[in-house]
């Protein structure tokens, strides 16, 4: 790994990064904001108000885009493009054209799907809603991602291609390969956003599937274990603890995820095979996700006291540790003696977020903290206040997902008991009444990740806000000699 850069700073496509990093933060204090609503609307349902706009229903997709695909995929492109850059000691592909057009290009495809979700316009496919020409849109954009990543690789001025890039890349081709064939569709006419899936029945369930688990798989875990090889070995000063665990723990999770996916639909109509084998290779994907996790949290020897004063580290062990549980939890859900209970309760939601708020959402702050000083040639604000959205963020998520275990359980077992006349024990609304206090909890949990977000929001715009005036006063001393 190059730990300095051959070309001065001024000689990387910076200005680039910087909006992808801004706008990925606005992202995720919008969609956090949604999510917090929707989670307000299931506890107190007056929240509504009889707006169709503002329904649990409009909103949730307007939740799960914004801060997967706005927040996250925002995140993604800021650190790929740097971490390309710096790697490879070049500068970015595509002079300053290109790499705008993805930024526009993305983050107007985001927007013009979240406004028609709240009009009722989605395909109605987890993680896959933007309707048929919004798909055109960000396949275009995700080719011309491809091609400056790709030429950027290729003009490279290492003769080694570091593992992030690795993770990238899979992210890359995979997002791609995904997206496309998922969201095969007929439009109803060229003026209306409605359209038919090209697959029926249990192939189009599967299709979505293969899509929805290896989103999260591609786009939520491999990408991120990209940014996670770059920027905890540069925060901690530390090379990488096994390079060669590292290669393995990437070409054993990119066989092993494309498999998994039917595991979403045990006890369903599919071939009960298809979901056997999709078990067996969940419970197989523990050991390269466990390796990833321990090559990262072992990347400390030797700087485990950086943990004291370092609320960045922080983050970023934290963010390891959810990665290790969540990817316990997955396999262990997808068992169908587990999944008989789990399916079609909050446990599965609480299990999406300790990956997203504890691993994806954390892994990216902490890259946020680490690469936007460095971007605009300062020092952060205030370290006080990345200690307060540490315990923040940290609580919140805990408190979140806890609250989802209860709930989740406690639906589950409530809606498979008998009584001694084999009739059901509780009735739906029971399971309701049951639930409102963990869906307080989660509401709350949500709260305290958002006031995080919040936080952060302005320590950068503090850090950014002082750097400018740095760059002005320096500018001024030069010209005064």
């Amino acid at each position: 790994m190059a730990h300095s850069a051959a070309l001065s700073s001024e000689q990387y496509n910076y200005d680039i990064v910087k909006k992808f990093a801004i706008v990925s933060i606005i992202w995720g204090i919008l969609g956090m904001t949604a999510g917090v609503y929707i989670a307000s609307e299931l506890a107190w349902p007056f929240l509504n108000f009889d707006v169709a706009q503002i329904t649990f229903g409009r909103l949730r997709p307007l939740h799960t885009s914004g801060v997967i695909f706005g927040f996250g995929g925002n995140a993604l492109f800021a650190t790929s493009y740097y971490v390309i850059q710096r790697t490879c000691q070049t500068r970015l592909a595509g002079g300053t054209f290109w790499p705008n057009f993805t930024f526009w290009g993305w983050n107007l495809s985001v927007l013009v799907a979240g406004l028609l979700y709240l009009q009722g316009y989605t395909q109605g496919r987890e993680y896959a809603e933007p309707v048929w020409f919004v798909d055109i849109a960000i396949t275009v954009v995700w080719v011309v991602y491809f091609l400056i990543f790709t030429i950027t690789l290729m003009k490279r001025n290492q003769p080694h291609i570091y593992v992030a890039n690795w993770f990238y890349m899979s992210f890359i081709l995979a997002t791609a390969l995904l997206h496309i064939f998922n969201n095969l569709a007929v439009p109803i006419s060229l003026t209306s956003p409605v359209s038919y899936s090209l697959f029926s029945g249990a192939q189009d369930a599967m299709t979505q599937w293969w899509y929805g688990h290896n989103a999260v798989g591609f786009f939520l875990t491999a990408a991120f274990l990209g940014m996670m090889y770059y920027f905890v070995p540069k925060q901690a000063g530390r090379p990488v603890y096994s390079y060669r665990l590292s290669i393995i723990h990437f070409w054993a999770l990119s066989f092993m995820y494309m498999w998994v996916g039917t595991h979403h639909l045990h006890w369903t109509a599919i071939p009960d095979w298809t979901s056997t084998l999709a078990a067996t290779f969940s419970i197989l994907l523990l050991m390269p996700s466990w390796g990833g996790m321990i090559n990262g949290i072992m990347t400390l020897s030797g700087a485990w006291d950086k943990l004291r004063t370092d609320p960045i580290m922080m983050f970023m062990i934290t963010a390891l540790s959810f990665y290790g549980m969540s990817t316990f939890e997955g396999p262990m859900m997808s068992l169908k003696s587990v999944n008989a209970l789990s399916h079609y309760t909050d446990w599965t939601v609480g299990h999406v977020h300790s990956g997203a708020l504890g691993w994806v959402a954390m892994i990216s702050i902490a890259s946020f903290y680490h690469m936007i000083p460095r971007l605009w040639n300062t020092t952060l604000h205030s370290m006080k206040l990345v200690y307060t959205h540490f315990f923040l963020a940290t609580i919140g998520t805990i408190l979140y997902i806890t609250a989802l275990w209860v709930s989740g359980i406690g639906q589950g077992l409530m809606l498979r008991a008998f009584d001694e006349y084999g009739n059901l024990a509780y009735t739906f609304v029971e399971t309701v009444v049951f639930m409102h206090g963990p869906l307080v909890a989660r509401a709350v949990g949500g709260l305290f990740f958002l006031s995080g977000m919040l936080i952060m929001a302005y320590n950068i715009y503090m850090t950014v806000t002082r750097a400018k005036q740095e760059e002005s006063v320096s500018v001024a001393a030069a010209a005064k000699a």
